[in-house]
């Protein structure tokens, strides 16, 4: 069966690469991805999968089906872009509309090779004859922290057996590690104006307020646990030196790998805004913009990767693929001539160490058993959310490792579906780590419905 997924996913690719580049050359922002739902979608019903536009009552989210039975298995999809990161297909900077938007995480590739993957696995499940529920789901808005954690409060990912999701990257690495989960939300503080010089003694700064705050996490830094991670920045620091600030915002994410660890550093720095208003006789309030879990990647849906790669060809790339690559990388301090290779597209030994970046994907994996696989997409030197992503997203180079992606995902889904004491273990696994813990969307109830008539 695998050469079979492997050659429908071969048949496909020119449909799917299509999808990928349409959606690269019409970037849209979390909430608004209209065209890539309709084409999305429509790419989809072309290979007989019964699709659902609007899922969740979400106008960008798409659950679509394939086969009858279990076990069930669900593919995470991504398709939003970034600010400020609009780029050519070129190994310079040089955007398509200044200051625009763009593919700095490759979505657009990441979309697409989740479905490639779910047409490479209806064509195993029909020729073997094996049971099987096969779901797309598209998920909107990763980049805004509350996708995926919207959806699972609306009852998606529950249906699942088990699920897979991908991420192009600079490496064909997979992560065994953790990833931390995260808190955002916004810090308002509220003085009284006056005249700085004139009459200082009547007024209540914000800006101190703020600043005081954020003295204090510095401090409480050091007796937080290494995993955790704090940042911030002032979006309102007042209008003129001469006034007194009545008001003053610092926006904030707060990291961690363990869900109990990330609520206990939450509340200690939202304690440090409560001890700043006091000092400085000033109110505050805070505004929750989203929040996700820290990631559990199953080891036994990772193992089934492993196996994949032995199975799948690695991509061979032309001599123009490898120079736009290897210029690209030589726009980066640390490139090496004759060192650094243009694209690190061979296998790698698995990564078991934690990670400090995030993904809403995390919360699907507290749900039912889940792995995130990477696969190199880009030059040896892009950096995460950068022009340099974007322009490969766009590209052949990219194009090719969404592709091998797709027939990893569907060698392993289909692996685990056929082995039942594989997917046994798998859920076993995830009982042990979940403890008896229970998913709950960690998304403040204050959080504002982000679809906007």
């Amino acid at each position: 069966m695998h050469q079979i997924i492997i050659d429908s996913i071969d048949k496909s690719a020119a449909d799917i690469s299509k999808l990928a580049k349409d959606i690269w050359d019409n970037p849209e922002m979390g909430w608004t991805e209209f065209k890539a739902v309709e084409w999305t979608a429509a790419v989809l019903e072309k290979y007989g999968f019964d699709v659902e536009v609007g899922a969740y009552n979400m106008p960008t989210a798409i659950r679509a089906t394939w086969g009858s039975g279990k076990p069930v298995v669900g593919f995470a999809a991504e398709y939003d872009c970034l600010p400020g990161l609009s780029q050519k297909v070129c190994s310079h900077q040089d955007p398509v509309v200044p200051g625009g938007i763009g593919h700095g995480c490759g979505h657009n590739l990441l979309g697409a090779g989740c479905l490639g993957a779910c047409i490479g696995l209806k064509a195993a499940l029909e020729k073997s004859g094996k049971p099987g529920t096969v779901i797309f789901y598209g998920c909107p808005a990763e980049e805004q922290m509350t996708g995926k954690g919207f959806m699972a409060k609306a009852g998606a990912f529950y249906e699942c057996d088990f699920t897979y999701a991908w991420h192009p990257g600079t490496r064909s690495r997979d992560s065994f590690g953790l990833m931390t989960g995260v808190n955002g939300f916004w810090v308002n503080f509220h003085g009284k104006t006056a005249h700085a010089a004139g009459a200082p003694h009547l007024g209540k700064s914000a800006l101190d307020a703020a600043q005081l705050m954020n003295i204090g996490v510095e401090f409480m830094r050091e007796h937080l646990t290494d995993d955790v991670r704090i940042h911030y920045i002032y979006t309102d620091a007042g209008k003129a030196p001469n006034i007194v600030p009545d008001t003053a915002t610092v926006k904030y994410f707060v990291r961690a790998i363990a869900p109990e660890t990330l609520k206990d550093a939450t509340a200690k720095v939202m304690e440090c805004a409560r001890g700043a208003a006091i000092m400085t006789g000033t109110t505050y309030d805070i505004v929750h913009m989203g929040a996700l879990y820290p990631t559990l990647p199953n080891s036994v849906l990772g193992q089934a990767v492993q196996d994949a790669r032995k199975i799948v060809p690695l991509e061979e790339y032309t001599e123009e693929e490898l120079k736009f690559c290897d210029e690209i990388n030589q726009t980066d301090p640390a490139y090496k001539p004759g060192v650094t290779k243009p694209i690190s597209f061979e296998d790698q030994t698995p990564n078991y160490d934690n990670g400090f970046g995030s993904t809403d994907y995390g919360d699907v994996e507290h749900i039912r058993p889940g792995f995130n696989v990477s696969e190199a997409t880009a030059a040896t030197l892009s950096g995460g959310h950068s022009w340099k992503i974007t322009a490969c997203s766009g590209s052949s180079v990219g194009m090719k490792g969404m592709v091998r992606a797709a027939k990893l995902l569907a060698i392993a889904a289909f692996d685990v579906m056929t082995h039942p004491e594989k997917l046994e273990a798998a859920n076993k696994e995830f009982e042990e780590k979940m403890n008896g813990a229970v998913y709950e969307c960690p998304i403040d109830p204050s959080v504002e419905w982000p679809y906007k008539d």
